[in-house]
């Protein structure tokens, strides 16, 4: 895993994660670690929404931390046929 190490942190801020820290019972470091996780969530959802493209990397990347994780009691053919059976022809376009 990486390190990273965090400078200059206002006292306020500090102030806010130490109350977080000891309200669930975590450790600095995993507090920190949690509202990173939250915050990236919410500004990479934020950003997927607004209709910004991801980089070929980025999204790369994203399929790789899905890879293995992904539940479902179907089986792949099941998948794959409701994948398709849910396809639309697209829009209509004048050329």
């Amino acid at each position: 895993m990486t390190s990273i190490t965090i400078r200059n942190i206002p006292d306020d801020v500090y102030s806010k994660i130490k109350l977080l820290s000891d309200i669930e019972k975590r450790s600095i470091n995993n507090e920190l670690l949690v509202i990173i996780e939250k915050g990236t969530n919410v500004l990479v959802g934020n950003n997927i929404n607004s209709g910004k493209q991801l980089s070929k990397t980025s999204q790369i990347q994203l399929w790789r931390n899905l890879s293995g994780v992904w539940q479902d009691d179907r089986t792949t053919d099941e998948i794959i046929n409701d994948i398709y059976s849910n396809r639309t022809m697209g829009r209509e376009v004048d050329l």
